[in-house]
């Protein structure tokens, strides 16, 4: 049978008690030895008093001789009459034996008195220790009962409550702060979680309903033809386009939220530059115009994911361009930090909505239409790959229009030498 495990206010009362154990016991052994010792030094110290009877008998001696032993030291003293005679010190030495043996036994029966009071003061000393041990450690461990019922009552539909404990500030109103704010966290998160579910379910809504509506349309039509499948077809393949593109951004930031296991060296000038290349918008005939200097900017991470980083960054300010406009990107070290950054002109971005432009599906009003292709989740994915990188992601609006994105990560020493500027250019383009 396995005995319960004792709680914590037992094994403090347990330590209280014993400490005071340990402590009153070596306290009242010196104590008994100060007064042992004391006891024997007393019974050594003596004085003597002769009482002499002037009565003589016939040959001229005194008839009695008295000896008195005294202990310690009189008050006064005398100077000696005369020397003893032989009689005398036998007298006095027989006194003084027994004086000695009476002393010593009234000490042995003064020092058990003290030993056996002694262990009853510590017997119940201990006992009153047991008892103020007990009740100090209660209730200096009653925050620890109202952290566990908090604790115990937690469920996703009670995250909103909080311990709120009061006192002062010391190590437990530390631990209550601290899970106070875990469960802040926490009710954020499952709250980001429900508005992901939510959105995610209307995205992919949408597109299937727009799927449904033509498959419906066009079979249900006798007369459908040849041109109006094609044109359904049309339509469904394009809203199929959308829809992978939307599973493939969950994906992406689901895996760039899920961390990196095993980081490789990686450059965000040569994740950046294929981007470049494939973007038709930067093409002969495209509408905008590329400004790219790209130095080395040597990381440690997953190469395939700051390609989608650089991806989504170099989409979304396409996306979101003027109609003529152009896009600047910049890759650097600088200050321990390889740097991304992207920016481009367009329509004024509030400051204030600035910083929840990296949350799943948060869009502009402005950017809300459907033409644009845009699902809110291009900034959200690179928020996710930048963070799993240990790096952050800093957004500014332009006074004159457009945004100017940052990414910044640790950077990672390479052995090729390093340039002014924060490395020799990989590539510049215009």
């Amino acid at each position: 049978m396995r005995l319960p495990r004792p709680s914590i206010r037992l094994r403090l009362t347990a330590w209280y008690a014993g400490i005071f154990l340990a402590l009153g016991a070596g306290l009242l052994a010196v104590s008994y030895g100060v007064v042992r010792h004391e006891f024997g030094s007393n019974g050594q110290r003596v004085h003597v008093r002769v009482d002499e009877i002037t009565t003589l008998q016939r040959d001229g001696h005194p008839r009695t001789v008295r000896v008195r032993i005294a202990p310690g030291i009189p008050g006064e003293t005398t100077a000696p009459v005369r020397r003893l005679s032989a009689g005398e010190r036998e007298a006095y030495g027989r006194a003084l034996v027994a004086y000695r043996a009476a002393a010593n036994a009234a000490d042995a029966r003064a020092l058990r008195s003290v030993l056996a009071l002694f262990a009853v003061a510590l017997a119940l000393l201990t006992l009153a220790s047991v008892v103020a041990g007990w009740i100090v450690a209660g209730r200096a461990l009653r925050p620890i009962s109202r952290i566990t019922a908090t604790a115990r009552s937690m469920s996703e539909r009670t995250l909103h409550e909080r311990i709120a404990l009061g006192g002062p500030r010391d190590e437990l109103r530390e631990l209550a702060d601290t899970f106070d704010t875990m469960l802040g966290r926490l009710e954020g998160a499952f709250d980001s979680q429900r508005r992901f579910v939510a959105n995610a379910s209307h995205e992919l809504r949408t597109p299937l309903a727009i799927v449904r509506a033509e498959l419906d349309v066009t079979l249900d039509d006798p007369d459908a033809g040849e041109a109006d499948l094609r044109v359904m077809a049309d339509v469904v393949r394009e809203t199929n386009e959308r829809m992978e593109r939307l599973i493939a951004s969950l994906l992406a930031l689901a895996r760039g939220e899920a961390g990196i296991e095993r980081p490789r060296a990686a450059d965000l000038a040569t994740a950046v530059a294929p981007v470049l290349e494939r973007e038709p918008a930067f093409g002969p005939d495209g509408p905008l115009r590329l400004d790219a200097l790209l130095h080395s900017a040597p990381v440690l991470g997953d190469p395939v994911l700051l390609e989608r980083l650089a991806h989504n960054l170099v989409e979304n300010a396409v996306r979101y361009n003027a109609s003529v406009g152009w896009v600047r990107v910049r890759t650097r070290v600088e200050r321990g930090e390889a740097q991304l950054t992207v920016s481009n002109p367009g329509a004024a971005v509030p400051p204030e909505e600035v910083g929840s432009l990296t949350e799943p599906f948060r869009r502009l009003d402005t950017s809300r239409a459907r033409s644009t292709g845009g699902y809110g989740l291009g900034l959200a994915v690179v928020r996710a790959v930048a963070a799993a990188h240990g790096g952050r992601v800093d957004l500014t609006a332009r006074p004159e229009g457009g945004l100017e994105a940052t990414v910044a990560l640790p950077a990672a020493s390479l052995r090729a030498p390093v340039g002014d500027g924060g490395g020799a250019p990989a590539a510049r383009l215009a």
